[in-house]
């Protein structure tokens, strides 16, 4: 089975880091150094299903996994990525049960679903080498569908019961757009869309995945029942990083200098 999704449904919390450039090098660093989990970005970052492919196979001969953020929850796109060997997807945008049930359908197999058969030829099959593949590919399918928009909460109980959907994926940013308050989730009323979340997914008994932020650290979700979430993310470790020894560089020149940003032209 999926080993993040076995330890997800055994009540494990699995942290992980964002791949927004797309580059498959400083996935495999991160991997190597505290981030075994990598989500590929395929909704806000930068390259396409291949592009993907090359982070998946840097992380994974770094011994971590792959999950994807796949860009829409199309036919098309959901069969491509699968067939290409990630396993484990996050569907943005899913607001009602039948888009739901349509993505569910779109990742499995008849007679679970409608998903095309290619499977000889595939990675996902090691190329044929895997003839069980077609066969359990529903087991290791891990699939989070995001839940941000308040069409999706008031749904958010019949998305839950559908079969197939793993965890239920909370995008707090865009859930606080959806009534009109970007960039202000901390404001009472997306703070009450998110509760309303929360109670119904353990009512449903369903996993809850999101991001950290919005007021809330890694030890607060995980307090709240957050089974995955994810952290930190490529672009903003190499901007703060290149900030921090900048300034450093500036407080150490600038005592020769007498300058205080010695690299500003």
């Amino acid at each position: 089975m999926n080993a993040i999704k076995k330890r997800i449904l055994a009540g494990e919390t699995i942290t992980a880091a964002w791949s927004e450039i797309g580059s498959p090098d400083n996935a495999e660093a991160m991997a190597m150094n505290g981030w075994p989990v990598i989500v590929i970005d395929g909704e806000h970052g930068i390259g396409g299903i291949e592009e993907a492919v090359h982070v998946a196979r840097a992380v994974e001969a770094a011994g971590g996994e792959v999950v994807m953020r796949v860009p829409d929850g199309s036919e098309t796109t959901l069969k491509r990525v699968l067939d290409r060997g990630i396993r484990s997807l996050i569907v943005p945008q899913v607001n009602t049960p039948e888009y739901a049930r349509a993505i569910a359908e779109f990742c499995t197999y008849p007679s679970r679903g409608r998903r095309g058969y290619a499977a000889p030829i595939l990675r996902a099959s090691r190329y044929g080498a895997r003839a069980d593949y077609a066969a359990n590919a529903h087991e290791e399918l891990l699939l989070m569908v995001q839940i941000e928009h308040h069409e999706a909460v008031d749904n958010l109980a019949a998305i839950a019961a559908v079969p197939g959907i793993d965890v239920l994926f909370v995008g707090p940013n865009d859930l606080a757009a959806s009534i009109g308050k970007m960039e202000r989730m901390l404001e009472p009323e997306p703070q009450a869309l998110l509760k309303r979340i929360e109670d119904g997914a353990a009512a449903a008994g369903k996993p809850l995945g999101t991001i950290v932020g919005a007021g809330r650290n890694f030890a607060d979700l995980a307090r709240l029942g957050y089974r995955f979430i994810i952290g930190p993310n490529d672009v903003s470790l190499i901007v703060n990083g290149a900030r921090q020894a900048a300034a450093e560089r500036d407080t150490q020149l600038g005592s020769v200098t007498g300058q205080t940003a010695v690299s500003r032209y």
